[in-house]
């Protein structure tokens, strides 16, 4: 069967340095012949196999941000090709860059495409090698793809077993246990390591571990890398610093919490000022972000983010596990100047707007997500009101906005009059005259179980309520 030319099964996006197949006429090195051997000889033809197997080369690599992308693939086909040297050649290159060892074949854009080449009709590849087991396989990759390669009738080459991979043998078995383990050691020690690094730079350097500068702040130079290595190279460390512009509007919500405004009130009164919202500020780290205007959940996370008291934070969504890394970090110290007093920020943490229930229970609503408003057609919120429950629909207003003229009456319903009506309407005689509910009057919990039993749910307008079922004409 002739082959088809090997530059179809070459990935050229984005490329690396071509590497070409020996040939008996290729001129030899005598300058790298004397660095290996010590003295010259005489230019003598590369071996060159003949009726070889035809590999198809996989590497891998992590990250491109702290990895080089030629050198790493380099040395992966350095060991690939050392290993099948005399027994074939590699004629498609499939090499995936930025891609964690924990995605699985299928979904690595370069290992799909070599899967996809050996499941064509008339495979062009006899073998797969790869350049190191810890680049390709983690976990139980290596057992899923070895058996999908059996399927196919190719050959999975390896380095640490010095040719092709064969589970039938128990040393083969023993040495593929032993890498798929070390594999997972690895990944697990270096992530510990690094939370390790950055849980110890948080909490006794305060170090600014990098993201987004809070709202507040804007980052500042804070002197050479720790690391004499990094500092030659010019790394220079950053930390926090009080933004001008910013800095007096998160002085000033604190205030307003502390003087019991809620939050909603604070950020409508940012709105009706014009006061950018963090993604109008820095719209350069928030491109992911179009929201123009202040939220109940900014204002929120702004005053509930303590490294305003000056103190470094890393880690605050702990995991809660006993490993020490894995819990939130806080800085012994003071890292960077604060914008509001330790004292002051815990008091913030304390304060409510709205008065607790008296009888400290929890409020509930029977009819919760069954009352559709007739005006704009969304759903009633539930509102508790003068100690019983009510609903309300304010028509798409938000807390943080002041009201418009053409905006629609606030629409309020209290349960206990809309059980009476909805009671009436399902014929169940439990009221006397005069609108006045019988001794035995029908449970809230009952009509709501009947109504969402049925599909059918409650229309409200200022004129009246009517139910409607989901299958109604």
């Amino acid at each position: 069967m002739d082959l088809e030319p090997a530059h179809r099964f070459i990935v050229s996006s984005p490329p690396l340095p071509s590497r070409s197949a020996p040939s008996s006429t290729a001129p030899v090195d005598v300058l790298a012949q004397w660095m290996t051997t010590g003295k010259p000889s005489q230019p003598s033809p590369l071996p060159q196999p003949h009726g070889g197997l035809r590999f198809a080369f996989y590497g891998r690599t992590s990250t491109l941000r702290h990895q080089n992308r030629v050198s790493s693939h380099g040395w992966q086909r350095d060991m690939a090709d050392h290993l099948i040297m005399g027994r074939g050649q590699i004629i498609a290159d499939y090499f995936d860059a930025g891609t964690s060892r924990r995605t699985p074949w299928p979904q690595r854009p370069q290992a799909a495409q070599l899967m996809a080449t050996i499941t064509d009709p008339n495979p062009a590849v006899d073998a797969i090698v790869v350049g190191e087991y810890e680049r390709a396989f983690t976990g139980n990759q290596f057992s899923t793809i070895y058996a999908w390669c059996t399927r196919h009738r190719i050959q999975l080459w390896l380095p640490e077993t010095d040719g092709p991979v064969d589970l039938g043998k128990r040393d083969h078995r023993a040495l593929l246990a032993l890498l798929a383990t070390q594999s997972q050691r690895e990944v697990l020690r270096a992530r510990h390591r690094v939370l390790a690094a950055m849980h110890n730079q948080a909490t006794q350097q305060g170090r600014y571990l990098g993201g987004r500068p809070p709202y507040g702040y804007q980052l500042a130079d804070a002197g050479p890398h720790p690391n004499p290595g990094d500092a030659r190279w010019g790394r220079r460390l950053q930390r926090l610093s009080p933004d001008p512009h910013t800095a007096p509007h998160v002085t000033w919500m604190f205030r307003q919490r502390l003087a019991g405004h809620s939050i909603a009130s604070i950020a409508r009164n940012l709105n009706d000022r014009g006061i950018p919202c963090p993604s109008s500020a820095d719209p350069h780290r928030n491109r992911h972000r179009n929201q123009g205007a202040w939220t109940l959940r900014t204002v929120a996370v702004i005053l509930a983010n303590p490294r305003y008291t000056g103190r470094q934070t890393w880690n605050r969504r702990g995991t809660g596990s006993t490993d020490p890394t894995s819990k939130p970090a806080l800085s012994v110290k003071l890292a960077h100047p604060a914008l509001v007093t330790e004292h002051d920020f815990v008091a913030a943490q304390q304060t409510r707007a709205a008065r607790p229930s008296n009888d400290g229970r929890t409020h509930q609503f029977a009819l919760a997500g069954l009352i559709h408003c007739g005006i704009c057609h969304r759903r009633l919120d539930s509102h508790w009101n003068h100690g019983r429950p009510t609903y309300r629909c304010r028509h798409g207003h938000r807390s943080t906005q002041g009201p418009t003229q053409t905006r629609p009456k606030t629409l309020y319903i209290r349960e206990d009059h809309l059980i009476d009506q909805i009671s009436i309407r399902l014929g169940d005689q439990t009221t006397t005259g005069h609108n006045e509910p019988a001794p035995n009057r029908t449970q809230p919990s009952r009509i709501a179980t009947a109504l969402r039993t049925s599909g059918t749910f409650v229309i409200c307008d200022h004129a009246g309520c009517r139910l409607e079922t989901i299958n109604s004409t």
